[in-house]
């Protein structure tokens, strides 16, 4: 299997396959509305702000695996996202991201791109960078600031 062959479901239902991405250049992020690591998405959306005219899409999973971080609704989350961050990248349905009922994507990524906790993602923000050809090449703590990237993103984009 490759990143495109994944699809995954938008905040109102709709299907999207990730070949919709092919040849860009993609974070791929869990995300939450209520952590500490929330401000994060200011620094996502000027990184994308910077770069999706030259091909970068950052694509955010909400997610409520850790401490119940994340609003109950898509509705809520989006709505939180836009008024407080302004996020503009794509961001899709509220998502499991870890254990027994992680979304196949999220099981791809973590096993082309192990972390401390082996193939489990261990916490919100944890960051997944994928190159033009659709390969993993990197993994990001949460606490990795999105501005941190920039020169990787960067050089991919080349």
């Amino acid at each position: 299997m490759e990143i495109y062959s994944y699809m995954a479901d938008k905040p109102n239902g709709e299907k999207v396959s990730l070949d919709e991405y092919k040849g860009k250049v993609l974070l791929v992020v869990n995300t939450a509305s209520k952590c500490g690591f929330t401000p994060q998405f200011e620094g996502l959306q000027e990184l994308y702000e910077k770069y999706s005219d030259q091909g970068l899409e950052i694509l955010g999973f909400p997610s409520d695996q850790f401490m119940n971080q994340e609003f109950s609704s898509n509705d809520e989350i989006m709505d939180f996202c836009k008024v407080n961050y302004g996020v503009s990248f794509p961001m899709f349905a509220k998502t499991d991201v870890k254990g027994e009922s992680a979304h196949p994507l999220f099981k791809y990524l973590t096993n082309e791109q192990k972390g401390m906790m082996g193939s489990e993602v261990k916490w919100n923000f944890t960051k997944f960078l994928v190159d033009k050809e659709g390969k993993v090449v990197g993994r990001f703590a949460p606490q990795t600031k999105p501005a941190k990237l920039e020169k990787e993103i960067v050089e991919l984009l080349k």
